[in-house]
């Protein structure tokens, strides 16, 4: 009995802040009376504006050594006449740097002949003709 007092009571304190009303009593014949605040519309809700879509970065780019620039320098001194524009040749061969391993002892121009596959792959990534 005791909760049902205290619900009734926590009802009457919720109307009486919404601006509702609740009958003092209620009969059995007669239910209780309840009386509608005016209603007020509410203000239009801007549209939702969809969540931003997050994309991994790319990895960053490791930062050249010394000798991967020494090498770099080799390999396009190596390709500076075979015909193609010199961007062409900077990023083959920077490239085919990327791609060996750091403790490779071969030039760029001996390695590749060993890796056709990697060859081909810088080749086509430099837009090598």
């Amino acid at each position: 009995m005791k909760k049902i007092l205290v619900a009734i009571m926590a009802c009457a304190f919720v109307l009486s802040f919404s601006g509702l009303t609740m009958a003092a009593e209620a009969t059995p014949a007669a239910p209780a009376a309840v009386t509608p605040a005016p209603v007020t519309p509410a203000p239009a809700a801007a549209p939702a504006t969809p969540a931003p879509v997050v994309t991994p970065a790319a990895p960053a780019k490791p930062a050249l050594t010394a000798d991967d620039i020494k090498w770099i320098a080799k390999c396009i001194t190596d390709n500076k006449d075979e015909g193609q524009t010199p961007e062409v040749v900077k990023t083959y061969c920077e490239c085919m740097n990327e791609k060996m391993d750091d403790n490779e002892t071969q030039s760029v121009t001996q390695w590749e002949k060993k890796n056709p596959k990697e060859q081909k792959e810088c080749s086509d990534k430099a837009g090598w003709k």
